[in-house]
Order: structure tokens, then sequence, then C-alpha cells
């Protein structure tokens, strides 16, 4: 069982490609290899094959934050959960249930930004539930809230201190950030995806 996350970029258009492109290269970067694992297209359109099931959520919350660290800019994503029959050397040429999931995710998101889809509707009935509490923040986080959470999850060892360091903030700012930011909130829900992805 693999995963495929199929994205876009919200108001690409009203802002420099250069910008935004960039911040989506180097995030997609960390997943594999562009073609193999992952391709640009129609722009500002996207699609990741994730090997791993239990880090895609993690993943695609990654992405958000890399891409609202850059103001006025978002990403919708659909998520698709399942097996995978041909494998090519392009993500954009291979085949099975995972891509066709990934995109009636994808086509269904309307006013979501995430949406979940397995072959098990009681699963994604819960966890889309879930996320559609967790994007009531994630969706408006501000630009300082989306660069500490990007690097949280880029140093998960880090102390408040050192993230302090790393970002040249205070400790208290990053504490009040963190808090601000429903972090501790939203990687429960991740947590409990990965648990029930497990018992599915």
């Amino acid at each position: 069982m693999v995963s495929v996350i199929t994205g876009d970029i919200i108001n690409s258009r009203n802002n420099s490609p250069e910008i935004w492109l960039k911040v989506l290269k180097e995030a997609l970067q960390n997943y594999g290899e562009e073609y193999a694992n992952w391709e640009i297209f129609r722009g500002d359109s996207f699609q990741l094959l994730v090997e791993n099931s239990e880090e895609v959520l993690k993943i695609a919350i990654y992405l958000k934050a890399a891409l609202k660290q850059i103001k006025g800019i978002d990403v919708r994503m659909g998520i698709g959960i399942g097996n995978i029959s041909f494998q090519s050397s392009k993500v954009s040429q291979a085949n099975g249930e995972v891509f066709i999931f990934s995109g009636e995710a994808f086509e269904d998101l309307k006013k979501k930004t995430i949406l979940i889809k397995t072959n098990n509707t009681i699963f994604d009935e819960e966890m889309n539930l879930y996320l559609e509490l967790g994007l009531l923040k994630m969706d408006f986080w501000s630009v300082r809230e989306a660069t500490l959470v990007k690097t949280i999850l880029d140093f998960p060892d880090y102390t408040q201190s050192q993230l302090a360091e790393k970002l040249e903030k205070t400790q208290s700012t990053i504490s009040e950030t963190l808090k601000r930011s429903c972090f501790d909130e939203i990687m429960k829900i991740e947590k409990m995806f990965k648990e029930k992805l497990n018992r599915k």
C-alpha cells in the first residue's frame, strides 16, 4: 500500500512563480527524486508518490507549512492511499487505484484544502472530519507560524532554545508562536491517522 498526493498551488497566478516554485521543489526534494517520485505539471500542479503511507499526512502538513511561508500562497492536496498496479520511471505514467483515489480526493476538495480517500469509507469520513477541524487553523497559519512549523518538522529533535537560535527569535516568541499554530493539536491528528491506518 502506497500513497499519492495530487496538489496545486492556491493564488499561484497572483505571485511570481520564481518564489513559490523554488519552495515547492525544495520541499518535494525531501521525498525523493524528480520524475521518479514527484513531478510538477501544468505550471502549478504536482504529484508525489509516497512509499510509506504512514508518513503521507505529515508530508502534506510539511508541504502546506513550506508554501504558507510565502504570504498569500497556499496549497490544495488530494491524498490517495491504496495499491499501485504499474510503476514507471515517471510518476505521471504509473497507474493503480492509489492514483484514482488521489485524483478523486483532489476533485472532491471544493472548499477544503486537504482530503484523504482510501477503499475504506468509514476511515475516510472519520479522518477527513479530524482534518477539517485541523484545517481551521492550518488554512490560516501566518507566515511566522508556517515557518516555525516547517522548521520543527525539518529539525524534530530541536529544543525551543535551538529553534529560537535557528530562527533568530526569542524563546518566548517561539513558545507563543507554537501555541498559536496549534502544532501539538495538529500532530495529535497526524498520530491518530497513523494509528487508524495501521488498524484499517
